[in-house]
């Protein structure tokens, strides 16, 4: 996998044990201590994961051991050091239903479900599932839709259930709906008034805490905010 640093050509074989004594070491309790206030059970600062993951390179069958092991850092080192491409639908279903840990959870769908060519078949049968973690797989997906392919999404269809659903969905569905519905205001004109609409009638992170650098999640401020920034550039 080529993202976050890990390269394009196959690694040398390293042993699994070798790469696990290394995650160990680099533990580090007060980062462990933010992560778990997030639902992430692990304790190593992103940046130095993402430097193993530059020096192993792509080792494809080294990120199966690794995601094997259940531990939340290797399974996120395994997500920058395999090839996404080679991994069946059904694996990735395995994979995504056993992703509990948030971060494990985006990391895999953003770095290796969006480059998999299985990534519409997920996306159509994660939307549909009873759990709401993995429907947010599927809202995720959409999103990246709405950005690339909409011509194969029904955005009418999309907001009826965004209309009727986000307010009362479970946190992390109801996050990625928001996101689908600010991510067809900013990209459908024609689709913009009503996605404010909703917005505002659904009030959903309206009163999400937000730094001053940065671009509050509710929806209608997210769209004109976006929508302002593209028209002055």
């Amino acid at each position: 996998m080529t993202s976050r640093g890990a390269q394009e050509a196959e690694g040398a074989s390293t042993p699994l044990a070798e790469v696990m004594a290394e995650l160990a070491a680099l533990e580090d309790p007060r980062v462990r201590a933010v992560n778990e206030r997030h639902g992430d059970d692990h304790g190593i600062n992103l940046g130095r994961l993402r430097a193993v993951a530059k020096r192993l390179k792509v080792q494809h069958d080294l990120a199966r051991q690794l995601w094997a092991t259940g531990d939340t850092a290797a399974r996120l080192l395994a997500i920058l050091v395999c090839r996404p491409k080679l991994f069946g639908r059904d694996e990735l279903d395995v994979m995504l239903r056993e992703a509990r840990a948030p971060k494990v959870h985006d990391w895999l769908v953003n770095y290796v479900v969006k480059k998999n060519p299985h990534a519409e078949a997920l996306r159509a049968a994660w939307s549909a599932d009873p759990d709401p973690v993995i429907a947010s797989a599927g809202w995720a997906l959409t999103t990246e839709r709405v950005a690339k392919q909409p011509e194969i999404l029904d955005l009418d269809a999309l907001l009826d259930v965004i209309e009727a659903e986000m307010r009362d969905a479970p946190d992390r569905l109801q996050w990625a709906m928001n996101h689908c519905l600010a991510q067809i205001g900013i990209e459908r004109a024609e689709h913009r008034a009503r996605a404010i609409e909703i917005g505002e009638r659904l009030e959903v992170l309206k009163d999400h805490p937000t730094p001053p650098d940065c671009t509050s999640p509710f929806a209608p401020v997210w769209i004109n905010e976006r929508v302002r920034r593209r028209q002055t550039v």
